[in-house]
């Protein structure tokens, strides 16, 4: 069976120590100054501030929330970027009720995975087929194009600049072990496959550098 071409982002599976991903997630404040629109399965960055004194978004209080600050569409994020998480859903936006994704400069509480433990399955890109012998490597994320219909992130995992290097944003794991998910063994631009990751670089360690204010 062909594997599908359907990229979703980053989707959350299970924790490292082979528990299933038990579905908890931080809000965070997007503020209306970050200018790019956020899509569930994109990464988010941090935002060094706060939602102000008596800020209100979708009915809560967001005073003293931390931001986070997104990536503009077809980004690679490359070694040494520090990633909060995956946003995996937002607070319903009143006066848009149908609005899946963060439209670009709103206020929107953002539904974030910010556990380290957690893996991701993600689709690679286009450009060049990932082997086995690549499990293990460290690799970059392009944000892609996410749909403004579904609501869903386009990211994929890049095989361009796959390298040892620590500070690349995702560990290799595997291949997602599924019927319709293989090794890509028909070239550059077809038969995509899903791999399973994990975010290095998360800021979210014990005893990592704070975040200075923007």
């Amino acid at each position: 069976m062909a594997n599908i071409n359907a990229p979703k982002g980053l989707v959350p599976l299970r924790h490292l120590d082979g528990a299933p991903f038990n579905g908890q997630y931080t809000p965070f404040l997007l503020p209306s100054s970050d200018a790019n629109a956020c899509f569930i399965g994109d990464l988010v960055k941090w935002g060094g501030s706060a939602g102000t004194a008596g800020q209100v978004v979708a009915g809560m209080n967001v005073e003293g929330m931390a931001t986070l600050a997104t990536f503009a569409a077809s980004t690679t994020v490359s070694a040494g970027t520090s990633i909060a998480g995956v946003a995996r859903g937002f607070l319903v936006d009143p006066t848009s009720l149908v609005t899946k994704h963060r439209l670009a400069s709103t206020n929107r509480v953002a539904l974030v995975v910010t556990d380290p433990s957690v893996t991701y399955e993600i689709q690679e890109d286009a450009t060049a087929p990932f082997a086995a012998v690549d499990v293990g490597l460290n690799a970059q994320i392009n944000t892609g194009v996410g749909s403004a219909t579904t609501g869903v992130s386009g990211s994929l995992l890049m095989n361009a600049g796959k390298a040892t290097t620590s500070t690349l944003p995702a560990r290799i794991l595997g291949l997602v072990p599924r019927v319709d998910n293989a090794f890509n063994t028909l070239g550059a631009g077809t038969d995509p496959a899903k791999f399973e990751v994990l975010l290095n670089a998360t800021g979210n360690s014990v005893g990592g550098a704070g975040i200075a204010g923007t």
